[in-house]
Parts: structure tokens; sequence; C-alpha cells
């Protein structure tokens, strides 16, 4: 068996390391992408497949007055002549440049479904739609058989595209443009052609000035929807200074009565998204200021968004919260990151961009009296041989009539040169008529007139100057309009707390022994009522309003907070606390706590110590809840205590064998956290089995009484009464009627 050996032959083959071959092609593709992609060129502000689409449009003849042509005819062009890609993607950058809404000076009229502001992806199929160049586009196509700009080859070097169009007007500017390269990104916002015309002028005036200078005239971004620029202006002259930075641009809002009308949102964001934000939040009840919400858009007003809100609300506030909240509010980037006339990407400020299209403007327009002057020159030269050719008519015709090659005979005999001497013989007999002299000197005079002119500005800076600004002056007056979003200094959104997005209403929240809770409407509810799960009962309740936080605490001294209108219906029997709360492993809720941040409660352990807290020094939003009474080893917290406000009190504590005591609250301290000091006296050990414990404790206001309960009975002593049980803190207490020693609960009763 003959084993075959195949060698590899490499000679005159290239061979290089992978690691140089993928640098250098990801650095190739890179650039490709920068340069041929993503990136404008700061001439006409185009992007190459904008610039494409605009120039097969303006060869197929869709001129502003033309009739429209299927889209589809024109995105074959684009992709068949000059832009080999996706059809999809060359149609879609062709729509954003028909939607008034994404352009400010719409390049491409469209007719059909083009998208709308809630949906800017909702335009339909190219074979369905129809479209031709807009009037703005004469701006950016008038100057580009006039030698004005360079041309080169397409992709498969067949014909020939211009390599820039001759932009009359700064378009980047106007248009602005969005972008994103390898390693790099641009966002740069559209502007008011009155304002930057104005600024044009200035700076051709004055070519030292500064951005401040120039703001004077460009006072921000203007865009296509309109809306409100809040940004501080000291934000967006350091965004013209450096070239980037962040703008916050706010929807425009009016009152009509009661209803708030949005009339303009943010550029590039839905109405439809406004109101499914806005409506998510009246779903989950966190916007009880509003009654309703509708779309009132149509052809006449595009956005008209309707809030209905309720009574005695505060605009201002409402509006806040929303544009803090929503998309009513939102933030757009600047990074003017373009390609330069060098052809380098680069960042630009405001002046420097004006300045360098002005030079690319003065090459433009230099170019085009350049090649308008050859032109005058080329027909003068013409018309030179053909005054002579009248002059000496006779002589010519027998010239011609005679020679076999007339043309070397007609350039020695009247000394022309070989163009004149072809225009010669190139005349029609019509056009030897007698008056024809004096139509070509007439000609003559005019051309020489227009040469002159041309070689003067040509020559001189000043008209050179004179000429642009002329011409950019026009340009406005024909295309530039009114400014559409106002630069307002505003301050920053705040969002309305979660205390004031929930209804205030009367609630009563109520606590079982297993730890369930719920949030029962008004204050004359009986909870023992209430039904329970079996084995379950009630154990506390507080008293306030939805809109207030309720205060739960477990026993080993821990509170936890929720608010009061997301607890359930009292319809139900709770929710467990412990499905929204951590609280330390064999903890149980104890008590429930409900008030304004001023409002006061009395804190105690079954130890006898307690203390007075105040609702705001409890607050946590934290599920662990928040450490505030100490608990000794083995003990629990009583039920707490309601405060009376501006009242002079009676504190009352009752032990588990029937003594109460009642003492004076001010012999209590006030703490955010902490043991406290003793209610009651309490001798021995407090946590053997059936030793004396405290088990309630109640705040009884001035010429009020004490409800004392035992199972379902409860006995009612009054203030006059209350002396038999008075006495100094930390004593021992006078026991209570036989039959009234087995205390569960108390109660302060104004």
């Amino acid at each position: 068996m003959t084993t075959m050996q195949n060698s590899l032959n490499l000679d005159g083959v290239e061979q290089q390391p992978l690691k140089e071959y993928t640098e250098r092609a990801y650095l190739d593709y890179s650039m490709y992408v920068i340069l041929d992609r993503a990136l404008p060129q700061i001439g006409d502000g185009l992007k190459p497949v904008q610039r494409r689409i605009i120039y097969a449009m303006s060869e197929l003849g869709l001129s502003a007055s033309s009739k429209p042509k299927k889209s589809a005819r024109t995105v074959g062009d684009v992709i068949g002549k000059f832009h080999p890609h996706g059809d999809s993607a060359c149609y879609e950058a062709m729509v954003l440049m028909a939607q008034s809404f994404s352009y400010r000076y719409p390049i491409v009229i469209g007719q059909g479904n083009w998208g709308s502001t809630d949906d800017p992806k909702s335009f339909a199929a190219m074979r369905y739609t129809e479209s031709r160049l807009a009037p703005y586009a004469k701006s950016l196509l008038q100057e580009l058989g006039q030698g004005t700009v360079d041309w080169a080859p397409n992709f498969d070097g067949t014909l020939k595209e211009p390599v820039v169009l001759p932009a009359r007007l700064p378009n980047l500017l106007l248009n602005g443009t969005t972008g994103i390269a390898v390693g790099m990104s641009t966002d740069v916002p559209p502007h008011n052609l009155n304002e930057v015309a104005s600024a044009l002028v200035h700076l051709l005036e004055n070519p030292k000035a500064t951005v401040p200078q120039i703001m004077k005239h460009i006072k921000g971004p203007d865009f296509p929807t309109g809306g409100e620029l809040v940004s501080s202006q000291d934000d967006i002259v350091e965004i013209y200074t450096t070239g980037n930075g962040t703008l916050r641009l706010r929807a425009a809002y009016k009152m009509e009565g009661t209803d708030i009308v949005i009339t303009s949102l943010p550029y590039q964001i839905s109405g439809a998204k406004i109101q499914e934000q806005i409506a998510a939040q009246m779903r989950a009840k966190k916007l009880p200021q509003v009654d309703d919400l509708r779309d009132e858009s149509d052809h006449e007003d595009p956005t008209r968004l309707v809030i209905s809100k309720k009574r005695g609300v505060d605009v201002e506030q409402l509006m806040s919260h929303l544009f803090s909240t929503t998309s009513l509010e939102r933030t757009l980037r600047v990074n003017m990151n373009i390609i330069g006339l060098d052809g380098r990407p680069r960042m630009f400020n405001l002046v420097e961009m004006l300045k360098e299209w002005l030079t690319f403007r003065k090459d433009t327009v230099k170019n085009r009296l350049g090649h308008r002057l050859q032109i005058v020159n080329d027909r003068l030269h013409i018309l030179d041989g053909l005054l002579v050719a009248y002059l000496n008519i006779d002589e010519v015709i027998a010239i011609i009539r005679e020679e076999d090659e007339p043309k070397p005979v007609l350039m020695k005999r009247f000394k022309l040169s070989d163009i004149q001497a072809e225009a010669i013989l190139n005349l029609r007999l019509r056009n030897l008529a007698k008056l024809e002299e004096f139509r070509i000197k007439g000609e003559q005079d005019e051309l020489e007139q227009e040469r002159e002119l041309l070689e003067k500005t040509l020559k001189s800076a000043a008209r050179l100057k004179t000429l642009i600004k002329k011409e950019i002056l026009e340009d406005a007056e024909a295309y530039g309009d009114e400014r559409r979003t106002e630069i307002v200094e505003r301050e920053a959104a705040q969002a309305l707390d979660e205390t004031q997005l929930v209804a205030s209403e009367p609630v009563t929240v109520v606590l079982s022994q297993a730890g369930y809770a719920r949030a029962a409407k008004g204050h004359e509810i009986d909870p023992a009522t209430l039904s329970y799960r079996s084995g379950d009962n009630f154990l506390a309740c507080a008293q306030g309003r939805s809109n207030q936080l309720a205060m739960f605490i477990d026993s080993t001294g821990r509170v936890y907070s929720v608010m009061a209108g997301t607890l359930p219906s009292a319809r139900g029997q709770g929710e467990p606390l412990s499905s929204r709360f951590k609280p330390p492993d064999g903890a149980a809720f104890c008590g429930a706590m409900i008030g304004d941040e001023e409002q006061k409660y009395l804190l105690a352990s079954d130890a006898g110590y307690g203390f007075i807290a105040t609702l705001t020094d409890l607050v946590s939003r934290n599920k662990a809840g928040k450490a505030v009474l100490r608990v000794p080893t083995g003990g629990k917290v009583v039920v707490p205590a309601p405060v009376p406000k501006d009242r002079e009190c009676l504190i009352a504590a009752v032990s588990s064998i029937g003594r109460l005591l009642l003492f004076e609250m001010e012999e209590l301290p006030e703490l955010a956290k902490g043991k406290g000091n003793k209610l009651i006296n309490i001798p021995g050990p407090k946590y053997k089995s059936g030793a004396e414990k405290m088990v309630a404790a109640a705040v009884v206001p001035e010429d009020g009484h004490l409800e004392v309960y035992t199972g379902t009975r409860k006995m009612t002593i009054k203030w006059s009464d209350l002396d038999d049980y008075y006495g100094d803190r930390a004593l021992r207490g006078t026991l209570l009627p036989k039959g009234w020693r087995k205390v569960e609960r108390l109660a302060g009763v104004e």
C-alpha cells in the first residue's frame, strides 16, 4: 500500500498573522460604517442613503411640481443604481424624510399612509404609497448640475453620483440627525431656519463671533412637534459650547375650564404612549386627582389629550407629577459628532459647525460661478467666430461649397479655432438671416456684462460674501417659518408623594390576632363584628385616612409601614402582613397605628416599660421594619394606644392579675426609640409560666372615660371614678372588681 504525500505549495502567497488581519479588517469596517453609513457630512447634512434617495428622485423628475410616482419605483432606482442594500431600510429612510413630525423641514412629500405620531413605523408598504420631492429639496439640488460638487462612480462603475449635494442651507442643523457608528455616534437636534439664517448672516459679518453672540440669533433647538424646551440657559450654552450634553423637553398644555389640554408633545413621543402611562397609574389607583383621560386629536388638532381633574386639585402640582412619572417630559442627548470637510469625524460646537458650513458654501458658490464663467467664455468664443462668418458670409459659403475639407480652410482663412469652425459648419440655413448679426451682438453684450460681474465677484471676498448672504436670506424667506418649540426655563419636575396619590377617605385599619390586616371605610365600624378566619379574632384597630401610612408593630418592637389605601377591603378577611413584610422568625404582629406625622402613640412592652412616640419617627420603607421598642427576651409588645392631641391625659396600665394604675402622661418620656420608663410595678420574674405581666395600656383624655374589656363584656369607668386607681407612675396599682380582673384590652374614650 502506497501513501501519497500531498504538500501545499505557498510560493507567491502573501502570509500574515491572524491578529494583524483581523485588526485591519475591523478597522476598515469601522471606517466604512462611520464615513459611509452612520454619520452625516456637514455640507448637506445627509447620510449616503438619504443623499442617494434625493438624487434618484431628482433623476426621476419627481420635483415638487411634478406628479408623484410609486415609492417602490424610487426605492428600486436607489438600490439598483446607487445603494446596494436592503429595500426596507432604504424605504424607511425615505419615510423618515417625509414625516412632518420627524423632520423639521421634510424633504419628501408622501401620498398614502406614511405613519403617525402614535406609531411612526405604521407606514404602508412602498407598493401602496407615492412620493415626490418637497419644495425644500430644491435648496439641496438647485445647483447640482452647475459644476458645484465632485462626482464619483456608483458601486458598479456604470454611473456617476454626487459625493455631496450643493446645499444652499445648513440642512444638518435644520433637520438634525441621529446615527450610531462603531465607537462613536451623533445626535444633532433640529433648528429653526429663520434663526439659523440670521446667525449665518451675523457670522459672515462678524467672523470672530462667539457662541453667546450667535445664541442671540439661535435661541435653541426647534422640534417639529413643538413642546417646551425647559433646560436652563446655562445648560443650552454649555451644549452649544462643547457640542455635547442633554436637553429637557416637556409637553405644552393649556386650561380649558377645569380640563387640562395637552397641545404638543416632546420630540419622538407618541400620544398613545402617554395615554398608556397615565391610564396605568389610574388603574393602580395612584392618580386619584384625575377623573378621566381622553384623546381628542384630529386633523385640525394633531395633538389634543384632555385630562379631566377632580375639583380642588392643584394643576401645577399634578402636571409636575405627570412630567416626572411619564414621557410628557424627556431628556434628549446632543452629540454634534460630524464628518468635516476634511473627511474626518470630529466634535463641533455651534460656531465651528456654522463656520465649517460657510466654508463649504463659499467653495460651492465659487465652483458655481467659475463653472458659469467658463460657459460664458466658451459661448463668447463661439459668438466671435459666428460674427466673423456673418461679416464674410459670401466667402464662407463659397469655401463650404467648393472645398472638400472646408473646416481647415475656414480656420486658416479667418484665423478661427476648431470649435469656432465647427460651430460655423453646424449653422442652419434659417440662421443666415440678416437680423441674426444683431442677435449675436446683443447676446455678446449680455454675456460680456455677465462675465464682468462673475469675474468681479470671484476676485472680491466682499462681493462673494454679499452674494452668499443674499441667497441665504432668499431661501429663508422661501422655506422659513415660525418657531414651534417654546424655550421656557422651568424647575425640575417633582413626583407627588405617595400619600398624595391616594384618595383621602376615612378608614379604620383592623388587625387580627393571626396578623391579618384590612382597611374598612369610615370610622363608625365595630371591628369586633367583622368576619374572621376560623380560630382567628380581633386584636387591634386604628382610625385614620386612606392616604396616611398604616403602621404595624410586632412582638419584637419593630415597626412596619404601608399606605392604608393599599390594604384590602374589610369585605374580605384581610391579607397576612407577613406577605408584605419580613418580620423576624417567630415574631407576631401586636398592634396597629395610623395618623398624620405629628400623631403620638403610647408604645409599651408586657414587662411594664414604655414611652410616647411620634409617628414621623417610626416610618420605615424597609420590608424588615424599623427597631423602635426594646423588648426583653421572652416578652412582647402590648397594643399601642393613640394619644389625643392638645388634651391633658392620663396613662392607664393594667396587669394580668387585674391591677389597674392611672398616672399623668407627663411622667412618661417622648422618645424615637428605646425601652422607655416603667409604667406599672410588676414584681418577680416576668416570663415564668403564670407570672404577672402588663397586658394592656391606654391613654384617657381629660373628662373622658376608660373602657375595660373582658371576653365579650365591657366595663366603663367614668372620669370621676378614675381617682380610685390614680397614683404615681411605677406603683402596683389597685385591683379591679372581682369578675373584671382577666382584662384583655383597655380603651381611652373622649
